[in-house]
């Protein structure tokens, strides 16, 4: 799938437009110590000892626990969004820095958000769609 520029995510978000959630992976335990996760949790709203789910201006999914869970949590992520059009959710490459993965075994995980107009997908993520 080609990516949709105005859907793309910016390779650098330091501050939202109202309306717009920050989407980071982290662990189940929601320890924010690094990364995305940390950023999330110094300016975004992430809270400590969440691992999943929207925080102030952010939406953590899990990504330590192995593809199979984090396939899972990205599901449960997309039906949210799907849930929450007054939302513009900027999905940043989760599971491909400190969780080990490659775009292509995540971006694929992703398919079904494709279809949102309210979710942003990393450039490397559509590339693989």
């Amino acid at each position: 799938m080609e990516p949709i520029t105005n859907r793309t995510t910016p390779d650098l978000i330091t501050t939202l437009n109202p309306g717009e959630i920050f989407v980071f992976g982290s662990n189940a335990q929601g320890m924010h110590a690094g990364g995305a996760a940390r950023f999330a949790l110094e300016h975004f709203g992430a809270e400590w000892g969440v691992g999943e789910g929207l925080q102030g201006r952010s939406y953590a999914i899990p990504t330590m626990e192995g593809l199979d869970s984090l396939k899972l949590a990205v599901d449960r992520f997309v039906a949210f969004a799907g849930q929450h059009p007054e939302y513009k959710f900027l999905v940043t490459p989760i599971g491909c820095g400190i969780a080990g993965y490659r775009e292509s075994q995540i971006g694929p995980m992703f398919a079904h958000a494709a279809a949102l107009p309210n979710v942003c997908l990393p450039a490397s993520f559509w590339a693989v769609l």
